[in-house]
């Protein structure tokens, strides 16, 4: 597949190989883009910028339909090309793509409801004959970097707010699985101005560092790593961000909850993409008076997992993005049982694949625990009650999401209004995302909201009109 700058395909002679993560064979090869490539696709988003911020919401709601309906025709190919860019079980790539239209329907609609308001001026000394009011108008230039994880809806959960906000957008996907970013681009570039929409292929260190400081560019939202992001920040200068960074969010079980139904959310939050998901449930802190037998009953739900070849639509959980994944996550289970974890399921790697694995007896002060583990493991923590449960559950650095399972309403609003957490979800795992929410976290799980309306608004700024009649 070839870069698209300026509403051209771009090759180039140096190429990207990029692999299945199932077996490492390569599948395709995309374009080693460089700083120049990059300014290149800037310049052309700037150009196009002045244009972009005069056409019609109308036209622009009908384009994103259009892209809709394109995306929808190519429905299987983009859950095939998930599959084998990122190694995603194919029934999840089904999920993906369907979450991916609705994102693009979301700001179809949105595209015409971006609403300024009027200011009650007299409320002022001096404010009594003038006339105040706002409207939203585009940044210009957004600047998108994406990671690997959800290669073709987090493009798109940036890429198409931008556009309904009239913003064109540089796009700099994961060179660890591009493909559906650049089938994205090809099938949308058709709809829109050239230059609205490019994707540059290639390092962040090129590619990525010059987005971040070019002058030209207004925003940068950028989904990955807590480094990465505080990197970005320094760089950044006066742009606006959005930075959505990395998670180590906690299901809470309580003495009162459904256990069946709690034992039913932490596999699903626990092991979905193999547990490469920055919502993911990343610690399951118990009540110890239904410990037991949410352990029991968690341990042999995780045992009937269909671990595999994730083209196969039995499978539930398909292999890590490569082989160094899984050997990070390899050495992290492996340091814990050193340091006291008992290993009650799991813990076994064959290439870029790992075990969905339970570890008990789990110290909050552990490593595991601390930091965020990308990958399919699931560390149990036993408290004496809500207090301590809260106390676990915000003993860390992060604050994305974080789930709650309980009965009691007054247990379940203590949990809500104390955790430290962007959103917190009652008898829910922490993956549970609707594409229109507002999404985004506290604490360095970064700045800033991304769901369709709340990623218009980071991405217009407000601009006040002042009518003093003569």
């Amino acid at each position: 597949m070839h870069m698209l700058i300026n509403g051209k395909f771009i090759d180039k002679s140096e190429r990207i190989d990029i692999k299945n993560p199932a077996d490492n064979k390569i599948i395709d090869t995309v374009p080693y883009g460089n700083r120049k490539d990059a300014k290149t696709a800037i310049s052309a988003a700037k150009r196009t910028s002045k244009i972009a911020k005069e056409i019609p919401s109308r036209l622009i709601s009908e384009h994103l339909y259009d892209i809709y309906g394109e995306l929808s025709k190519n429905s299987k190919i983009f859950e095939k090309l998930i599959t084998h860019d990122c190694g995603k079980p194919l029934k999840d790539s089904k999920e993906e793509v369907i979450r991916s239209k609705q994102t693009i329907l979301l700001s179809a609609e949105e595209s015409k409801r971006i609403y300024g308001e009027t200011i009650p001026m007299d409320a002022c000394i001096g404010g009594e004959e003038v006339m105040g009011f706002t409207t939203k108008i585009p940044l210009g230039v957004v600047g998108a970097i994406t990671p690997y994880n959800y290669p073709l809806n987090l493009v798109i959960h940036k890429v198409a707010p931008a556009i309904a906000a009239k913003n064109t957008v540089v796009v700099k996907p994961s060179t660890k699985a591009p493909l559906a970013a650049l089938k994205f681009a090809e099938i949308a570039s058709t709809y829109l101005e050239n230059g609205f929409l490019n994707v540059v292929t290639g390092s962040g260190s090129e590619v990525g560092d010059e987005i971040v400081k070019s002058d030209f560019v207004d925003k940068i939202s950028f989904t990955g790593s807590i480094e990465t992001g505080i990197s970005i920040s320094k760089r950044a200068g006066m742009k606006k961000l959005t930075l959505e960074l990395g998670g180590n969010d906690p299901l809470l079980v309580l003495e009162d909850a459904d256990i069946e139904k709690a034992v039913d959310a932490a596999v699903k939050g626990s092991y979905l993409n193999a547990g490469q998901v920055c919502i993911g449930v990343k610690r399951i802190i118990l009540h110890k008076k239904i410990a037991d037998e949410f352990t029991q009953k968690f341990v042999k739900a995780t045992g009937k997992l269909i671990v595999g070849d994730p083209m196969s639509i039995r499978t539930d959980v398909g292999p890590l993005i490569d082989e160094n994944a899984a050997i990070t996550i390899e050495k992290i289970v492996n340091q814990s049982i050193d340091e006291g974890a008992e290993l009650l399921y799991g813990g076994k790697r064959r290439g870029s694949f790992y075990t969905p694995t339970v570890l008990d007896n789990v110290d909050s002060k552990m490593d595991i625990v601390q930091e965020e583990t990308f990958g399919p493991v699931s560390p149990l923590i036993h408290v004496n009650d809500i207090d301590e449960a809260i106390k676990v559950a915000n003993d860390t650095k992060y604050g994305l999401q974080a789930g709650v399972f309980t009965n009691n309403i007054n247990l379940a609003l203590k949990a809500a209004k104390q955790i430290e957490a962007g959103s917190v979800i009652i008898n829910k795992q922490s993956t549970y995302r609707a594409d229109n929410m507002p999404f985004g976290g506290c604490k360095m799980s970064g700045m800033g909201k991304e769901g369709i309306k709340y990623a218009i608004e980071e991405m217009t700024r407000t601009k006040l009109f002042i009518v003093n009649p003569i």
